[in-house]
């Protein structure tokens, strides 16, 4: 049976309690995982500490932290604390972001966004076995490092992002997890094909590696209200957020993700939204009335391979909004 996860919200929220809140709701709806997106917001680490203390039963992962705003020995160090602290709830997802965020708001050279993310993998594995640390690699050089305290058992998976097949086949050689974004069903059957290579590469069991699928959701009684929230998420990543979400649609077979994002670059955001067809939003989005969203999260689900299909919610919704939607979404409440 497939997990049914929830993204925290990536837009502004009123405070660490009304997102620890949101994870409480979801720990009640019968969700499986609160995830938790590091962007400009709040730092994760300490909201999910306090979420830690404040839930029993449900997982709690990063999706995403990026690699280059921590070290390797730091991300490792965060997540045996963290494990800890969840008591054994922790999952850490991982992923290079684009040059946008690290460039621009971290000041980082963005590099070689697939080998920094294995030799982050390589060197976070290390530090969370408990021995002494000896790496060598092309983006870290580290010797001597050692937790201090005990080793967490069991490590909490070191889990990763990707969008395109490279990235993916990443996922597959050398992660214990795949996240996936910004793709419709057939999408994720594309990448999972990479994915199932990469494991192959590994001498690896593809069943092995955790399927993850963030699905934008909106589901209110007002479906055009919903539509048009996930409308405009949509229009803001594909055109505001680098390239990689644009490529993600071209790759699709979209290729009005060219048009989305040459619009929103020019300052035209009405023809970015109108750019954004019926047809990429009811393939991307699961969003409408509750019965209709209900319908579109589980065509995600029946793709063979997906362990997961992460809740998650349009940035211009507001609390009431995100409540419907994870309330209608939730595993407790859904009629099949």
């Amino acid at each position: 049976m497939t997990d049914r996860d929830v993204h925290l919200p990536v837009a502004a929220q009123p405070s660490v309690d009304s997102l620890a809140e949101y994870a409480r709701r979801a720990e009640d709806g019968g969700f499986d995982c609160v995830w938790l997106p590091e962007t400009w917001g709040r730092d994760a680490v300490t909201v999910l500490t306090t979420i830690a203390e404040r839930t029993e039963s449900v997982d709690l992962g990063t999706s995403i932290v990026n690699t280059y705003s921590r070290s390797p020995a730091l991300l490792g160090q965060t997540a045996a604390t963290l494990q800890e602290v969840a008591d054994g709830r922790f999952r850490l997802g991982l992923g290079p972001s684009g040059p946008v965020v690290i460039e621009n708001w971290h000041g980082l050279e963005y590099g070689n966004p697939l080998k920094r993310t294995r030799e982050t993998v390589e060197v976070v594995r290390q530090v969370l076995s408990g021995e002494t640390v000896d790496y060598e690699g092309d983006e870290f050089s580290l010797a001597g490092f050692r937790l201090r305290c005990e080793a967490p058992d069991p490590a909490p998976p070191v889990e990763v992002t990707g969008m395109g097949p490279k990235a993916v086949e990443l996922a597959g050689r050398f992660a214990d997890g795949w996240h996936a974004i910004m793709l419709t069903p057939d999408g994720v059957r594309d990448r999972i094909e990479d994915l199932e290579r990469g494991a192959g590469l590994g001498d690896r069991d593809p069943d092995d590696v955790a399927v993850t699928v963030g699905v934008t959701c909106c589901a209110l009684e007002d479906a055009d209200r919903a539509r048009e929230l996930a409308r405009q998420h949509t229009a803001f990543y594909v055109g505001g957020m680098g390239t990689f979400y644009r490529d993600a649609l071209v790759r699709q077979g979209y290729d009005e993700g060219e048009t989305i994002h040459d619009a929103w670059q020019e300052g035209d955001r009405e023809r970015a939204l109108e750019a954004v067809s019926d047809e990429l939003l009811e393939d991307l989005c699961a969003a409408g009335d509750p019965e209709t969203a209900r319908e579109r999260v589980a065509r995600f689900e029946a793709v063979d391979g997906v362990d997961a299909v992460a809740v998650s919610f349009p940035r211009g919704a507001d609390q009431e909004e995100i409540e419907a939607t994870m309330e209608a979404l939730a595993p407790d409440s859904d009629p099949a």
